[in-house]
């Protein structure tokens, strides 16, 4: 059984460290306003194991004119859960957060191999790549909620 719950931004370091930030220090997995009150981070479970992270970051990007902007970060399914549906979910319950507010963009940098999914579920690359250190090639995305 599947479930997705809030967490706290400690225990998304046991998915964040291997997907993301593999052969890294541990303390690389915490990000800027991971313990904010505006943040939020979600887990979804399987069989009561955490196998995938995502954390919604109340942030704004000077490029979009919107005036409720959430950042998406750390999103990440262990290997073996990949591909199975579990990271749509949990993009989806991003989306679904808000309750229907109006106007809300989603943005994110995605790393270049990730593109085709968020692609599928809507979002739209913003201009050119670029290259964050030690990471690689990312597009800029975003989608319109509501």
């Amino acid at each position: 059984m599947k479930k997705i719950q809030n967490i706290s931004f400690i225990t998304t370091f046991s998915v964040r460290h291997p997907v993301l930030r593999e052969g890294k220090p541990i303390e690389s997995c915490k990000f800027d306003g991971d313990d904010l009150p505006t943040t939020n981070h979600f887990g979804i479970f399987v069989d009561e194991n955490l196998i995938g992270v995502v954390s919604l970051f109340k942030n704004k990007n000077t490029i979009f004119n919107t005036k409720n902007q959430f950042q998406i970060r750390g999103m990440a399914v262990l290997p073996e859960f990949q591909r199975k549906g579990f990271g749509e979910d949990l993009v989806k319950h991003c989306e679904t957060f808000f309750n229907n507010q109006k106007s809300i963009t989603i943005w994110f940098n995605a790393r270049e191999n990730a593109v085709p999914f968020y692609e599928k579920l809507g979002y739209n690359k913003i201009g050119n790549p670029f290259s964050i250190a030690d990471i690689g090639l990312h597009y800029l995305m975003k989608k319109e909620i509501g």
